[in-house]
């Protein structure tokens, strides 16, 4: 049989497949989430993440020496804030002496090449459990805005590299940027959750921060996932108020997004591969019905294969452990 082309010569052993591979994963690629809770050696499993923990802060310091061991160079940090400082305000997120504020201070003095980003949005601190102000049932947008841009200036001033406001809200981007720029804080990127859909799969990152909405959804700012279009508008719109770095979330039911939105912006595009997500290839392997760390990498492979340049996931350690294999 004559074939003028034959493709599976570029397929034909692993040298060749490697060599020709259009996606690479690497250490680089990289954020990784970290909960920190409040107390002293304190490491406890979140139940419907295995293998993952919501730490003290001395523990999620040896934590991140390793992973800057490991190779890894970015965090994204998110507290569980105390029942009793939770309001309707948020005033314990702008807390000078706050754990966030403590922990972005303790991770710098303990090694300051690491690159921290810091969760901006008021769940944590809401006595409703909202990412915003509530008002008769209501978010409220401007007052949220001015309460993150508060929170901002706060990261800020205790070391954070760049601030991720994950909420939502119309018009946070350029607030936050000139809050900021006015408060000579010039050097602190943005990386802005611009395409955060409503999702069933952020279930179990709820439980870790105990952060579930105390009524109703968050269906009024987060984006509906029947839509495309729209997360185009949010991140163009996120870019030209200041934006550093867009971000889609989910991931994996959101691949045709990310890659919609890679071509429409010129900024780095990042995605967070969520918590419903790393549950279900830990549920699925569990019970057999899939090997987990070819899992693993196939999935990252195809975030990025979709056009992130960024992967906010739990699974970082376990990557960069079967890649060094």
């Amino acid at each position: 049989m004559y074939l003028q082309k034959r493709n599976r010569i570029l397929r034909s052993c692993a040298s060749i497949r490697s060599l020709v591979a259009e996606t690479t994963l690497t250490s680089n690629d990289f954020i990784v989430p970290l909960f920190i809770d409040e107390g002293e050696n304190v490491k406890t499993e979140i139940a419907s993440m295995p293998g993952y923990y919501r730490n003290s802060l001395d523990v999620t310091i040896r934590e991140v020496k390793e992973l800057w061991s490991m190779g890894l160079k970015s965090v994204l940090l998110f507290v569980k804030a105390k029942d009793e400082t939770k309001d309707n305000t948020g005033k314990e997120a702008w807390n000078k002496n706050g754990l966030m504020q403590r922990s972005i201070k303790a991770i710098k003095d303990s090694l300051p090449e690491m690159l921290v980003m810091t969760d901006v949005a008021l769940d944590p601190y809401s006595s409703y459990g909202h990412d915003g102000i509530v008002k008769d049932g209501e978010i409220l947008n401007d007052e949220t805005v001015e309460a993150l841009v508060k929170m901002s200036i706060s990261h800020a001033e205790a070391g954070a590299d760049f601030v991720a406001p994950s909420d939502m809200m119309d018009g946070r981007i350029g607030a936050i940027r000139k809050g900021l720029e006015e408060n000579n804080f010039t050097k602190v990127g943005i990386m802005s959750y611009s395409a955060k859909y409503a999702s069933c799969f952020y279930g179990p990152f709820r439980d870790a921060l105990d952060s579930a909405p105390g009524f109703g959804d968050k269906k009024t700012y987060q984006m509906n996932y029947a839509n495309r279009i729209e997360a185009i508008k949010e991140a163009q719109q996120d870019v030209e108020e200041g934006a550093d770095i867009v971000m889609v979330k989910p991931a994996l039911a959101y691949l045709d997004i990310i890659r919609e939105v890679k071509n429409s912006v010129h900024v780095p595009v990042s995605a967070y591969n969520i918590s419903g997500e790393y549950a279900m290839i830990k549920a699925a392997a569990k019970m057999g019905w899939i090997d987990e760390n070819k899992a693993i990498l196939e999935t990252l492979t195809a975030i990025k294969r979709a056009g992130a340049d960024l992967i906010a996931t739990y699974f970082a350690k376990d990557a960069v452990g079967l890649l060094n294999k």
